[in-house]
């Protein structure tokens, strides 16, 4: 899939939650959220023939915790679930590794080749960075307004991951086996 893409359907449900939030309210918002999440999951379905397992995930995480927020009529549901999904996520990868085996690869190792360190490295890399996001939408979300705490989501989180991935590209040139396109010598 190609980059733009992907970053529309992984961003795309939550730039209409602002917008919804924003004309409708959190609840409204919320419901249609939930909508373009499943929207964005057709979406993905529909263009690469699968799900790709990290949306798949968040995608549910959504659905259980935004329907959570309107059938108790509760924001705290909603606004929880980042700091449960990037917790959960720093966990499992975390976990993965105190049992010597990195998490990502069986996610990305279609799309990438690195040799063992690189994965652990990068698996490391990960772990802490999804529970940094966590952190930090602990601090958002209770320190904040509603707007603010979308508003951050979508500007201060989304824009954080995609720096963070870029920042990754050295590692990941790095440890990649010399056959996969690794130009050692420059």
């Amino acid at each position: 899939m190609k980059p733009l893409v992907r970053l529309a359907i992984e961003a795309g449900p939550l730039a209409v939650f602002m917008i919804a939030n924003g004309r409708f309210g959190l609840y409204v918002g919320t419901g249609i959220f939930m909508v373009a999440t499943l929207a964005s999951l057709l979406a993905a379905w529909l263009i690469e023939r699968r799900l790709p397992l990290v949306p798949l995930a968040t995608g549910a995480f959504v659905l259980i915790f935004g329907g959570l927020t309107l059938a108790l009529h509760d924001d705290f549901f909603i606004k929880v679930k980042p700091t449960i999904v990037n917790g959960l996520f720093a966990v499992l990868l975390a976990g993965g590794m105190l049992k010597g085996r990195s998490l990502l690869k069986p996610v990305f190792g279609a799309m990438l080749t690195l040799d063992p360190q690189g994965w652990r490295l990068l698996t490391w890399r990960w772990a802490g960075f999804f529970l940094v996001l966590a952190a930090l939408n602990e601090a958002v979300w209770r320190t904040q307004t509603t707007d603010a705490w979308i508003a951050w989501k979508l500007f201060g989180a989304m824009p954080l991951t995609i720096i963070f991935s870029l920042l990754q590209v050295p590692l990941i040139r790095r440890h990649m086996p010399a056959e996969a396109g690794n130009d050692t010598a420059g």
